[in-house]
């Protein structure tokens, strides 16, 4: 069906935000409140468009709602074929809503080509819905590499001190896994052509799904195509040890860049591995699920423990979502239907819970133009109402029942522990490390006296504006709703879950002996052991922007 009495809502919501970059990219460069405000109206519209879809999406089917399809390139069987279930109807809406809360919460910082950035942004948030309503290979991969354009330009253009050493390190781990899988894609397509002796549907991911299922992508071939597609999504999530480039992008990015990187761009790759890789690859998943698991536990731990020690704020908050998409992995790959919920809850509420955050963090930082945890001490008898909504945001980070955060790695951790209770017993370590390094950094910038810094500041520091209030009020009430009341999400996504599963359910049972994780553990322990040193005996590093020293945002 193509929509509500006949609409394409799928492809609305998808290209009004091209339509709104291409308005604003007209306007007067002198003119630059009525970019943002013609920017806003159009992601709103979006927001309000994807809205309609949920609410008349059938939460009780399987199938994919809103469908199109109209053919492409023939030739090859490519096909503009949309779509939505309950897994991308839930992360199209996370994106959307994400993306007019950015972008209001760039007026005031970006004030250097704003008409540019605008547009940066609207292009932003059609690659990001386009990847998860595509439902043929090619269109996916199209949408998938339109991402990494606008991100390019929001941290290269108006980003820190050392935005061009984080945009190309971003670029160069993209471009090596998107590469890899586009030979995958092309691989995969070639294959199933060559079974049915022709190209019809040879993109279109229902029927290489079906195909999957029957082993076509199996034995060596499988093994390679699903690395491919591993090391893109993996770089995308980030797992550890592909998670680098991360810390970089989210400190030189502008606060609004931060909150879609964390709360959408990281959720592109455990969208990927369950909408691609499982279903198409069942076999290999099997075969390479212990591998992912442990590399989950790892990141799950490394994150925590080296966000204990950052003495930067935004990258502290950097460090968490290692370690908070660690769940995601690992929820997906126990192939178990707890987990798997888990997963998903984990993707959406990381989106809520991180993206307010970063928000918090670029409140401070557009007072200040610091981010070092140590100056920050006593700031609560200075703003009050910051202090309260960051405590708010930090209790469920922290996974305080009761708030979103808690659900989803109590699913995930349920899930594991049914598989392994040796995975979910190292798993569960890290909410006694997430209190630890989320409350101690909450303590340390709020409690006590004033420190010198801030009173050297004092006539900057004005509690939370109107605005800043209204981009995070949507975020506190959805944290609290979907704390309270998790099934709203479970019932959209039931039906995308029992698919992903079924995808897979042939395989052998998923086994970590216990000395996996303990190998794992050891490598953590080290790689903490370096950080640590590179803090103590080199500041953080050559070639390192200290925390402070970042250009404002909106420089050029």
């Amino acid at each position: 069906m193509t929509g509500l009495d006949g609409l394409p809502l799928v492809t609305l919501v998808t290209f009004l935000p091209a339509l709104g970059a291409l308005v604003v990219a007209f306007m007067p460069t002198s003119r630059p409140n009525l970019a943002r405000s013609v920017a806003l109206g159009f992601a709103l519209a979006a927001w309000v468009v994807s809205l309609v879809m949920l609410a008349g999406f059938d939460a009780g089917g399987a199938a994919f709602q809103f469908t199109e399809a109209v053919p492409w390139i023939t030739a090859f069987g490519i096909a503009y074929a949309v779509g939505v279930d309950g897994l991308a109807m839930v992360l199209v809406v996370l994106t959307t809503t994400l993306t007019w809360i950015s972008i209001l919460a760039s007026f005031g910082p970006i004030t250097h080509r704003v008409k540019e950035y605008m547009v940066s942004f609207l292009i932003l948030e059609v690659g990001m819905i386009g990847v998860f309503i595509a439902r043929d290979l090619f269109l996916f991969y199209i949408f998938w590499e339109l991402v990494l354009v606008p991100m390019y330009l929001i941290i290269g253009i108006w980003g820190g001190k050392n935005r061009i050493y984080a945009t190309i390190k971003f670029v160069l781990y993209t471009l090596v896994g998107s590469l890899l899988m586009l030979v995958a894609i092309l691989a995969t397509a070639f294959t199933y052509q060559a079974s049915t002796g022709s190209w019809d549907g040879a993109f279109a991911v229902a029927k290489l799904t079906a195909a999957g299922a029957t082993s076509l992508f199996g034995g060596t071939f499988g093994f390679l195509a699903f690395g491919a597609f591993f090391l893109a999504f993996a770089i995308k999530v980030p797992m550890f040890p592909f998670h680098t480039w991360l810390p970089d992008a989210h400190v030189e990015a502008p606060t609004a860049g931060s909150v879609i990187l964390a709360g959408v761009l990281l959720k592109l790759g455990g969208y990927g591995f369950i909408r691609f890789a499982l279903p198409l690859f069942p076999e290999a998943a099997h075969t390479w699920a212990p591998l992912i698991i442990v590399l989950s536990l790892i990141g799950i731990i490394y994150g925590a423990i080296v966000a204990l020690v950052q003495p930067d704020l935004k990258k502290l908050v950097a460090y968490s979502s290692v370690s908070h998409m660690g769940f995601v992995t690992l929820g997906i790959f126990v192939f178990q239907e707890q987990g798997m919920q888990g997963a998903i809850l984990q993707m959406v509420n990381h989106g809520l819970i991180t993206g307010a955050l970063f928000l918090l963090v670029g409140v401070i930082y557009e007072r200040t133009h610091d981010r070092t945890i140590a100056k920050m001490g006593g700031l609560a008898g200075l703003t009050p109402v910051y202090a309260a909504v960051f405590g708010f945001f930090v209790l469920a980070s922290a996974g305080l029942p009761g708030l979103s955060g808690f659900v989803g790695e109590f699913l995930a951790l349920l899930g594991t522990f049914a598989v392994n209770p040796w995975a979910a017993g190292i798993a569960a370590l890290v909410m006694i490390l997430g209190a630890a390094y989320l409350l101690w950094m909450f303590q340390r910038i709020f409690f006590g006296e004033p420190s010198a810094f801030l009173l050297g500041l004092r006539s900057h520091l004005s509690d939370m504006t109107p605005t800043e209030i209204l981009t995070l009020a949507p975020l506190a009430a959805l944290v609290v709703v979907f704390g309270l009341f998790p099934g709203i999400l479970l019932d959209l996504i039931r039906g995308s879950v029992t698919s992903a599963l079924a995808a897979v359910a042939a395989g052998s049972a998923i086994t970590v002996e216990p000395l996996i994780p303990a190998v794992g553990l050891g490598i953590v322990v080290a790689a903490v052991i370096v950080q640590l040193a590179n803090v103590v005996l080199g500041g953080g590093g050559a070639g390192e922007e200290q925390p402070g020293e970042a250009a404002p945002e909106g420089a050029s």
